[in-house]
């Protein structure tokens, strides 16, 4: 059972950070869509992973406030709205930033 308990608390921890990194950017880009995926158990063994998870995120986000920027441009906002994340826990973020009716895969 204590492993039990000791995973639960690991999935709480990865559900905070990334509800926090979901709402920092609700709230700094009103996005028509959003999807934040942990991806902390694809890189055991690998530099920053920890064992608590919450390490490594992919973050696909559509919103206006894209528009006209570069893909440069748009990783940048993204990294400053989330930039007490980056400095801590978070060891990596993978980005894909659209405006709307931006197409392609």
């Amino acid at each position: 059972m204590a492993i039990d308990g000791a995973r639960s608390q690991d999935l709480m921890a990865l559900m905070v950070m990334k509800d926090t990194i979901s709402n920092k950017l609700q709230e700094a880009f009103s996005p028509e869509s959003l999807e934040v995926v942990d991806e902390s158990h694809l890189h055991e063994g690998h530099a920053g992973h920890r064992p608590s998870g919450e390490t490594h995120f992919r973050v696909y986000i559509v919103s206006q406030a894209f528009k006209g920027k570069s893909r440069i441009d748009r990783h940048r906002m993204i990294n400053a709205a989330l930039a007490a994340e980056l400095s801590g826990s978070v060891h990596a973020l993978a980005i894909r930033a659209q405006a709307p009716g931006e197409g392609g895969s």
